[in-house]
């Protein structure tokens, strides 16, 4: 480990204790995954804390551990990837949300404007609600999208399809028409494929 990483990982512990969990590092960059109930507070400590001063929420994304191999815990996470200018150092944060029927964390917009549209496009393509967001509807999808198109069980063609028709002069949505295909390499699902036939 880097002396700066260190250096941060001897920080975060100092500043946070138990209220967040053991700092990984890994490639590189440290990870700390904190609590949803801890979240918001020390997502605001880590960006005003002069210590941290991670002035930068650079991304946020949604995971869904579904189908995650060996993976036992909470199905939806928010990511967050933090960088601080002052001290020259990054910082990946994990939340992960406490239902996994109705996944809500906290938002960091007041923290970060930044985190608008972040937290819009988890919450449209995860369903992941972000509470105190004071806008969060869809930003990638149609508003009358059925669905969040990253999770795990989404199927690959979708439930609805719109189309324009030209009798009602207007955009429909209707039941997806796309027949269901194989989409696993030949290579893969046929066990004697590209050994010939032996007349060679």
């Amino acid at each position: 480990m880097s002396a700066k990483l260190d250096r941060l990982v001897r920080q975060l512990k100092e500043s946070f204790g138990d209220r967040i969990g053991e700092p990984v590092l890994a490639l590189g960059e440290v990870t700390v995954a904190i609590p949803a109930e801890n979240y918001l507070e020390a997502m605001r400590r880590l960006h005003d804390d002069p210590a941290l001063r991670f002035e930068q929420l650079m991304d946020l994304s949604g995971i869904d551990y579904s189908e995650y191999t060996g993976y036992q815990g909470k199905r939806f996470a928010a990511v967050s990837q933090l960088l601080s200018i002052t001290h020259n150092w990054r910082l990946r944060v994990k939340v992960f949300a406490p239902d996994d029927d109705f996944p809500v964390v906290a938002s960091v917009t007041e923290i970060w404007n930044s985190g608008n549209w972040y937290e819009r496009e988890a919450f449209d393509l995860f369903g992941i609600h972000f509470e105190g967001h004071v806008d969060l509807r869809r930003i990638l999808t149609d508003y009358g999208f059925v669905g969040h198109p990253f999770r795990k069980d989404f199927p690959i063609s979708g439930y609805v399809e719109m189309r324009y028709d030209p009798e009602q002069k207007r955009v429909i949505y209707q039941p997806v028409t796309i027949e269901p295909r194989e989409v696993t390499p030949r290579i893969v699902r046929e066990a004697s494929y590209g050994k010939g036939d032996g007349r060679g």
